[in-house]
């Protein structure tokens, strides 16, 4: 008997007792729909957490800090290791250039902040306007800015190689640096001393900065703080380029970038102006307080921090953050999933009677079959298809409804409300409290269920699997059926 003959008769056999069938079905309509729904919430809510992290920083980047001692680190099967009996490696230049000779490695660059310098940022006649601090200032290294996912907004690149002129810093400048600067000729408790983004005057008039740093001169000092003799250095600052606003770094909105040498040279310059002055901190230029590292993908980020940790250094990256939130996101989809499969196991349960009593019913019809000489595989095969056919059925019918149920899930709140106008203009009083919803992000934009097409694949695959899996006893029970009692069977 041929393949497409067996599927037809199934096919037949189980239109002739359409209502068992469909009862039978629905069970695994049931379960399907429960599987791909509660693994479809699972899949929504890592999408969810992975957008929120890569909103608070870059999912591809580690960040190095100084060494640690006694670190064993296994990397593809080997394990690396730091003496406890050794002083941990620095974070200098050396190692920067090993970062960078890693594998999945596309960029590697160390930081400074300018919160250790000691002068100011001044522009306009006698240094009216001025930036108090050197807070915002920030050192990098100007060929990983691009990789590592800044953008300018206008102008040009920093660029080690330019020639910027003697006493000259080339900066890049945030879209509201201007900001920072004060009016040092109003007093502290006046509130013209300062303006801020986004203020307006009396006709609704957006204020702009008092200095604007792309046309005016800016100079940065820096100074021993001595208030009667001070020593002072300056350099003029240029601007070669805005920096876009990038979320994940803050201080791209405000803040002022540097070379990574110059901040080097500034760091030094401060170093030396202090000790004359005898003060007491003094800036380590032989180690980087941190480097951030830039991997090629979110995949290779466990691999290359296992590598970086080898050598004594701790490391954080929102790898670590987002691993947890997916474990618990797993443990969460496996007792939802436990409680679905339930419903499947029912459902198998079903099939199992169904194809039993079908073997009952047509005891006589497999004598026949037997004594015209249809070989028991045959036979075994045709309940088999039969089975599969209400798994699959069942499979397609969950996956269309579990589509009908996510995009219900997806815009409840919609739905509820079109609902509420409907009643209430058919003359019903319904006021739907809808405030829970809105509360909790149902069907107000965000995704509550994601079903990729794998995902229904899988559960085709995987409803069909347990279709055959039920029929396989009533099977086996079908060919041991003896040929002569079969035929006498009323």
């Amino acid at each position: 008997m041929k393949i497409s003959d067996q599927v037809a008769l199934a096919a037949k056999n189980l239109s002739r007792r359409k209502g068992r069938t469909a009862l039978t079905v629905i069970g695994v309509v049931v379960g399907t729909c429960a599987v791909i729904v509660m693994i479809s919430l699972g899949i929504a809510q890592n999408k969810s957490y992975d957008e929120m992290l890569a909103s608070w920083g870059d999912l591809t980047q580690i960040q190095v800090y100084g060494g640690s001692m006694g670190v064993s680190v296994s990397i593809g099967g080997t394990t690396v290791s730091s003496s406890s009996s050794e002083a941990p490696p620095k974070l200098n230049d050396e190692m920067v250039e090993t970062f960078k000779a890693m594998d999945h490695v596309i960029a590697v660059t160390p930081y400074y902040e300018g919160y250790n310098l000691q002068g100011r940022i001044s522009a306009g006649m006698n240094e009216r306007y001025q930036i108090t601090g050197l807070y915002d200032l920030y050192g990098i290294d100007p060929a990983a800015m691009e990789p590592m996912g800044f953008e300018l907004a206008d102008g040009e690149w920093l660029s080690d190689s330019a020639n910027y002129g003697k006493d000259t810093l080339p900066v890049l400048v945030g879209t509201t640096s201007g900001y920072n600067f004060q009016d040092t000729r109003r007093s502290y408790t006046s509130t013209k001393r300062q303006r801020w983004a986004g203020q307006t005057d009396a006709s609704g008039k957006e204020l702009p900065p008092f200095v604007d740093v792309n046309k005016d001169d800016m100079t940065l000092t820096l100074t021993d703080g001595d208030p009667d003799a001070p020593k002072e250095k300056t350099w003029k600052l240029k601007v070669v380029g805005t920096m876009a606003v990038n979320e994940k770094y803050y201080w791209t909105q405000s803040g002022i970038v540097l070379r990574l040498k110059d901040m080097k040279m500034l760091i030094e310059e401060n170093n030396h102006l202090l000790n004359k002055n005898n003060n007491y901190y003094e800036t380590d230029l032989t180690e980087y307080q941190n480097v951030y590292v830039k991997v090629d993908d979110m995949d290779n980020v466990d691999e290359v921090g296992e590598a970086i940790k080898a050598y004594g250094f701790s490391t954080y990256s929102m790898s670590d953050t987002r691993e947890e939130m997916q474990k618990q996101v797993g443990r969460n989809q496996m007792m939802l999933g436990g409680l679905a499969a339930i419903s499947l196991f029912v459902a198998a349960l079903n099939i199992a009677n169904t194809m039993t009593m079908a073997i009952y019913e047509r005891t006589r019809e497999i004598g026949v079959m037997k004594v015209l000489g249809c070989e028991l595989k045959n036979i075994r095969r045709m309940f088999l298809i039969e089975s599969g056919f209400i798994g699959f059925i069942g499979g397609v019918a969950g996956a269309l409804l579990s589509w009908g149920v996510s995009f219900i899930l997806n815009n409840l709140l919609v739905i509820a409300s079109g609902v509420m106008m409907l009643l209430q203009s058919l003359g019903v009083q319904a006021n739907l409290d809808l405030s829970f919803l809105m509360n909790s992000g149902m069907g107000t934009g965000s995704t509550m269920s994601i079903i990729p097409l794998w995902l229904v694949g899988v559960a085709l695959v995987f409803a069909t699997v347990i279709g055959i899996l039920s029929g396989i006893a009533p099977a086996n029970r079908a060919v041991r059926i003896s040929a002569l009692e079969a035929i006498r069977h009323e």
